[in-house]
């Protein structure tokens, strides 16, 4: 968890104060023009969201429906069903033979097309990548070009629930974490694994998905995923274009449950873990917000995204 850096010669020089600036660092519009090659392969399906959000539980059930085992998919496998976006290894691969600086922000966005180019060039149809990076433009970068992209998936999770799983997972306290979904400037800086990741605040996150989108967009609440798992993932089948099987659905809804994986961890670890917390997986349930949350913590979240909170019925 960290603050996106101010540079020199970017929109944050001229703003007045840190929130503007912040937007207009984050802001979806016109990126710089990058020369063209061949006409790319618009493949890219999204999974997206904030962190803490649900996204590893959607990579693992469909994981799990796209293979069909008969046992559950190893949870250090489902790397193989959705790449990241910001995988640190890629962004020295297509710099090669150089050694690139990848905690410098200028790099990292100057490197972000070849790596999705990567991703594009094996020419599928389908290329299922994880992101939690706002759909917008960093620095005049486009994070998420439209070109690329065949359609998304975005999973919304209710904020109170969210910040704490947010905070337990960077070793945080929830005050902390509260902070930090509300600013504008919230990103995850290079951590070795991962590169930069431009969150914006959860608000800002939601909105730039959900909103005005030019492919597709499949948006999936993660109350409903818990509640109404066969609709949820249903539509997700559906969205992909995969032939949707009951009993396969229902299968891998069971393998993809919150006691299967917490299982997994426990004897064997799972990779995709930073290490801040002891398990990356617990209970998975909604509502802990409610006996976790000081009176003070909910009025600010209440403040800082109450029209993104009334908009998917968390108000």
């Amino acid at each position: 968890m960290s603050k996106i850096p101010k540079k020199k010669g970017t929109p944050l020089d001229s703003a007045t104060n840190a929130r503007s600036a912040n937007v207009a660092a984050l802001k979806t519009g016109p990126a710089k023009s990058t020369p063209k090659a061949s006409t790319p392969k618009a493949s890219i399906v999204w999974l997206a969201s904030y962190p803490k959000s649900g996204n590893t539980w959607t990579r693992i059930f469909l994981a799990n429906y796209l293979m069909n085992p008969e046992k559950p998919v190893s949870i250090n496998q489902v790397h193989r069903f959705g790449m990241g976006d910001s995988i640190a290894k890629t962004y020295n691969m297509v710099a090669a033979p150089e050694t690139p600086d990848l905690n410098d922000v200028e790099t990292t966005l100057r490197l972000r097309d070849k790596v999705l180019r990567g991703i594009i060039g094996n020419n599928a149809d389908v290329n299922l990548v994880k992101t939690h990076n706002i759909r917008g433009a960093a620095y005049g970068t486009q994070l998420i070009p439209a070109q690329y992209t065949r359609s998304a998936v975005y999973i919304v999770r209710n904020p109170m629930d969210m910040v704490l799983s947010y905070a337990r997972h960077y070793g945080i306290e929830p005050a902390a974490a509260v902070e930090a979904i509300g600013r504008s400037d919230n990103a995850n800086a290079t951590d070795g694994a991962a590169v930069w990741q431009f969150l914006g605040s959860w608000s800002e996150h939601v909105c730039s998905w959900t909103s005005n989108s030019p492919y597709p967009t499949l948006v999936l609440r993660y109350e409903d995923m818990l509640d109404k798992p066969e609709e949820a993932f249903g539509s997700l089948v559906r969205h992909l274009g995969v032939p949707l099987d009951t009993e396969r659905l229902k299968k891998a809804i069971g393998f993809a449950s919150f006691d299967e994986v917490s299982s997994q961890e426990k004897a064997t670890g799972f990779k995709e873990n930073p290490g801040k917390s002891e398990t990356f997986f617990t209970t998975g349930k909604a509502g802990k917000w409610k006996e976790a949350l000081s009176e003070e913590l909910v009025d600010k979240m209440r403040s800082d995204h109450r029209a993104t909170m009334k908009r998917f019925w968390y108000l």
